[in-house]
């Protein structure tokens, strides 16, 4: 369909999940897109471009372009500018030739989609910004929409971030609910290293508990919703020996504060959990 691709992500699968969730497939008269299939001739063509109404960072137009060619394999795509490319408005980002009722029929599915991931990156890319720290590295969460993790985290990329653990399966991360049961961050992280567990974040809101954490062998810990003084106080008792991520409490205003405290990485759910959608635009006219 597109040389696009993610580890563990199923473009394909994607595109005809979410086509036919707008179509209807399987539900009582569902099935079709009564609209264009009443009013455009079989044989229309369109031509149309895509543009940006705002200035943003790009991401998901491979995946938009899927979503035009499930429906049509003959429609001809010019995607105009790069993944992650900072556009002005009024940049064309695509331009696309096809049969008019396969593009109107895809034309939100796929609109959809790159105002999101969109969205994001170009969210990420304000807070990279405002952070001015080349030392420390801007992460995401696991606070994403079910279902399209690898997109969003894919868009946090492209906006200049990095992402944090992928899932519940590459990596433990210990925070107050697991501690609760285990009793003490230090029983909760040696728990994790008897279990043979590679990589053990660990989750302290309090100075008295850096150094159990570090002494049962956490490799990074997270320094959660701790003001810059304390962080500053955090970095220098943990002296290199792991990695620490600050987190909680982390917006535009005062990111930079808490990234200029040494800490290597700071993370930031909303990047994910609530970037506003692009404004971008798709404008067809009859061939």
């Amino acid at each position: 369909m597109t040389d696009f691709s993610l580890p563990g992500f199923d473009l394909s699968a994607f595109v005809r999940s979410t086509l036919d969730e707008d179509l209807g497939v399987g539900l009582p008269g569902g099935g079709s897109d009564v609209t264009a299939s009443s009013v455009i001739p079989a044989n229309a063509r369109f031509s149309g471009v895509m543009d940006a109404r705002d200035a943003c960072s790009v991401a998901g137009l491979p995946v938009a372009a899927a979503f035009f060619r499930a429906l049509d394999p003959e429609v001809r795509i010019e995607i105009l500018v790069e993944e992650g490319a900072r556009v002005i408005p009024g940049t064309d980002l695509m331009r696309l030739e096809g049969n008019a009722r396969a593009l109107l029929t895809a034309e939100r599915s796929a609109l959809n989609t790159v105002q999101h991931l969109t969205g994001i990156a170009t969210m990420v890319r304000e807070y990279v910004t405002a952070m001015d720290n080349p030392d420390c590295t801007l992460l995401d969460t696991r606070k994403t929409i079910p279902g399209l993790r690898m997109l969003e985290k894919y868009a946090v990329r492209m906006g200049g971030g990095s992402n944090h653990r992928m899932g519940l399966w590459d990596a433990a991360m210990i925070k107050d609910n697991h501690i609760a049961v285990a009793d003490t961050v230090g029983e909760a992280v040696r728990r994790a290293v008897e279990a043979g567990v590679e990589d053990i974040i660990c989750e302290v809101d309090r100075i008295d508990q850096i150094e159990p954490a570090l002494e049962a062998g956490a490799t990074r810990l997270l320094l959660d919703n701790m003001e810059p003084p304390t962080l500053r106080e955090a970095v220098a008792l943990v002296a290199g020996r792991v990695p620490t991520e600050a987190s909680g409490g982390i917006n535009l205003d005062t990111i930079q504060a808490k990234a200029a405290t040494g800490v290597d990485y700071v993370s930031v759910g909303r990047l994910t959990q609530s970037a506003p959608a692009a404004d971008i635009g798709l404008d067809f006219g009859v061939l």
